[in-house]
């Protein structure tokens, strides 16, 4: 009843500066405050207002609130858990990281080189790197550049 009341009134006030907006030929202003302020007398005839205050002031439903939340903090902890045990304790991580890193260089170790900046390629040609990318087309722009 209480929360009727409210919204009514502040329904009432907000129509109320609608019209003096209106008054000052500011219509699109005025009616943007008018449709903001039927949204709480709105909310009371359709009977959303009771059906919050009922979940607001039932202790019952704050109970099902903080299962729920429980719930969801069981479920990331196991999911956090999994993921932490699914690769092996931080030894097995550092040593897959080691591995994957000597393959890495592995291939660029076995080429061939002919000096300081130059493949085994064409002369003048440009490093190629792990992944096979050409960086022939950056070279010749910073050497443009004087870089």
């Amino acid at each position: 009843m209480l929360t009727s009341t409210i919204c009514a009134a502040v329904s009432a006030a907000g129509l109320g500066i609608a019209a003096l907006t209106a008054y000052r030929r500011r219509f699109l202003a005025a009616t943007r405050i008018a449709a903001f302020s039927l949204v709480p007398i709105g909310l009371v005839l359709t009977g959303i207002v009771k059906w919050l205050t009922d979940i607001v002031f039932k202790p019952s439903v704050w109970a099902g609130f903080g299962i729920l939340a429980l719930s969801a903090l069981l479920f990331a902890v196991s999911r956090a858990a999994e993921r932490r045990g699914a690769g092996g304790g931080r030894k097995e991580r550092k040593a897959a990281a080691a591995a994957a890193q000597r393959d890495a260089m592995a291939p660029a170790a076995s080429a061939p080189s002919l000096g300081p900046g130059r493949a085994a390629g064409r002369p003048g040609s440009a490093k190629k790197s792990g992944d096979g990318e050409d960086f022939s087309d950056i070279e010749a722009i910073l050497k443009k550049h004087g870089i």
